[in-house]
């Protein structure tokens, strides 16, 4: 899937945070007469309450169980000034990329932390080999443990270790750069991998060449394949490779698309493909992140499969991972010596200077000469507004976000200023204004940052790697299974179409594996002594068709099983036909069960 880059690379990052416990919603301020505050800290804690800042002329306090109203009428005192919430308070992002500069030290990707990678040991010698169906490897990024890598060329794209563009070194790194001291680190650090080039520089295949490189995958021993790339229609030659990929054990993801739609794309829509979303580093959706309905077919011939729409997401929004060497767009900034997160907007050099605030920098202003600009973003365009500060004698420009969070953008394609530009959060404002030097730096790096649903697959196919190296005796579709039973709800409560099943958590999997076992503790569904199956094959114009008839279910709605899968959720009407795509003579095991239930048939085999 072809990618716009939403952020050059930057080498000042945010220091990682972890999700904190929510706050609480009894906790009140109580502003006091100071010289009688020791009285109105003397009647809380009679009644009861915790105290928890002492502070000047006020105290914060909890009363368990009691709200506002409540708490004012057992205040009522003369000495207290006023009773309020303590509005809770909190870091911006919920998780954040380690502070540092990969190019001379380890930097660890926010979405490691989100997915729990970093506390689960990847197991080199289990065996697992992940195939990365993309556009190459670039060999002179040295993040990698490049002797537990190999490679094929498909379709005349050229080596497999030269780079047909950044996107295939970028997935690559997030699934498997090296634990090594500097540079960013994988999901799975070191796994194996097997590189399939099918992609050169304008990005386009087709879906033989999947079909093709499905093959070379499982010839090179892979476990996983993992594909961040799609496209509209279906095509019977490439699910059928992933599905004969599947069926011997394998596990296949790919990405569910970039258009912010409700679209199936392919690969990722058929069943024996798991179908990755995308989340940022708050636990919110991407806005680019497909959603295509779990439904399929109209009336009563529509049909519920959880296998056709997004199972589990992962971080995918401004991910840092490797780029071929020097190919990336890195800033670095710093406020009175000390690191400063930024993106790097336009014009490569190194500045250093004392700095001034422009506002808005609507217009020319000779008292930056010399100067550092910082800019409020708004009013005009970024470009103007570094124009005007370049044509003031400005030496550089840093301009401020108006919202939450970092600013990404670029002086347009029109550019025609020189000077180093940057943009940075609104959460630095009150730092940089108070700064009286700064120094940018914006040159090439090795790292660099890529948004969408192609940075989120390598991160939930590295999880996947991850786990099961711990549990290499499951096969894929139970690591498939356990990543969906364990990821953490977000969104709407339950299973939704944004989010799946949730956002995928290692430490969670392996726990869950780990006590349950492969099968993940489930109990096979009882058998119904009074449902009855039959099936029968039935060929139509080369389409190969499996009929099923049923009775004894009393519900209005009927689960089909296929394999052990649930392929639809059906009207209770006595019949049902799966359609099949594949030409090969294969066996199939089917039952139905009461919907949502485990009350179900027992297993039929057809080979057909």
């Amino acid at each position: 899937m072809k990618l716009s880059i939403l952020s050059s690379a930057m080498l000042a990052l945010s220091l990682g945070v972890s999700a904190s416990s929510q706050a609480a919603n009894d906790r009140y301020v109580i502003q006091v007469d100071p010289q009688k505050k020791g009285v109105v800290k003397a009647l809380a804690k009679q009644l009861g309450a915790q105290i928890h800042v002492d502070g000047d002329g006020f105290i914060a306090a909890t009363f368990s169980g009691k709200d506002l109203a409540q708490v004012k009428g057992l205040l009522n005192n003369p000495h207290v000034k006023l009773v309020e919430l303590d509005q809770p308070r909190h870091l911006m992002s919920v998780y954040a990329d380690d502070n540092g500069d990969p190019m001379t030290q380890q930097v660890t990707p926010y979405a490691v932390y989100q997915s729990q990678a970093d506390q689960v040991t990847f197991n080199p010698n289990a065996g697992i080999k992940v195939c990365v169906i993309d556009s190459g490897l670039d060999r002179s990024n040295t993040d990698f443990e490049w002797n537990n890598i190999t490679g094929d060329n498909d379709s005349g794209t050229g080596s497999w270790d030269v780079n047909g563009g950044p996107h295939g070194t970028h997935v690559a790194g997030t699934i498997a750069a090296a634990d090594n001291g500097f540079g960013v680190v994988g999901m799975a650090p070191g796994v194996d991998l097997h590189i399939i080039k099918v992609f050169n520089d304008d990005g386009w295949g087709y879906s033989s060449d999947l079909a093709h490189a499905a093959n070379l995958c499982s010839a090179a021993g892979a476990n996983i394949i993992s594909m961040s790339l799609g496209g509209g229609g279906s095509n019977s030659t490439e699910s059928n490779a992933f599905e004969a990929f599947t069926d011997a054990g394998g596990l296949v993801l790919a990405a569910a698309g970039n258009d912010g739609n409700n679209v199936r794309s392919y690969p990722a829509g058929y069943s024996s493909v798991m179908m990755i979303g995308a989340n940022d580093a708050n636990n919110n959706i991407a806005d680019f992140s497909q959603f295509p309905s779990c439904t399929s077919g109209k009336g009563r011939r529509a049909t519920t499969d959880e296998t056709i729409c997004v199972e589990v997401t992962a971080g995918g929004v401004d991910t840092l991972s490797t780029y071929p060497a020097g190919m990336a767009t890195a800033s670095s900034l710093t406020a009175d010596g000390g690191f400063i997160t930024s993106s790097s907007m336009e014009n490569a050099g190194s500045v250093t200077g004392s700095t001034y605030f422009m506002g808005t920098a609507e217009a020319v202003d000779s008292a930056a000469n010399g100067n550092i600009c910082v800019i409020d973003r708004g009013a005009i365009s970024f470009h103007d507004k570094v124009a005007n500060c370049e044509a003031s004698g400005g030496v550089g420009a840093v301009i401020i976000n108006n919202e939450p969070g970092m600013l990404y953008a670029t002086l347009g394609e029109a550019n025609t200023t020189s000077i180093p530009a940057v943009g940075v959060a609104l959460e630095d404002r009150a730092t940089l204004l108070a700064a009286s030097t700064m120094a940018i730096n914006i040159g090439t790096s090795d790292f660099g940052f890529m948004s969408g649903t192609s940075m989120a697959t390598p991160a939930v196919s590295g999880v996947a790697a991850l786990v099961w190296s711990q549990h290499n005796e499951c096969t894929g579709t139970e690591i498939r299974e356990a990543l969906k039973a364990t990821a953490e709800d977000a969104g709407a409560a339950g299973k939704d179409v944004y989010f799946g099943y949730g956002i995928v958590k290692a430490a969670a999997a392996h726990a869950y594996l780990t006590a349950n076992g492969c099968e993940g503790g489930v109990t096979p569904p009882p058998t119904g002594g009074d449902i009855t199956l039959s099936l029968n094959g039935v060929k139509s114009r080369g389409a190969k068709f499996i009929n099923l008839s049923f009775a004894g279910l009393s519900g209005s709605d009927v689960d089909v099983y296929r394999n052990g899968n649930n392929v639809a959720t059906t009207a209770n009407d006595g019949a049902y036909t799966d359609s099949l795509n594949t030409k090969s003579t294969l066996s199939y095991t089917y039952k139905v069960c009461e919907a949502g239930t485990t009350t179900c048939s027992a297993e039929e085999s057809i080979t057909f």
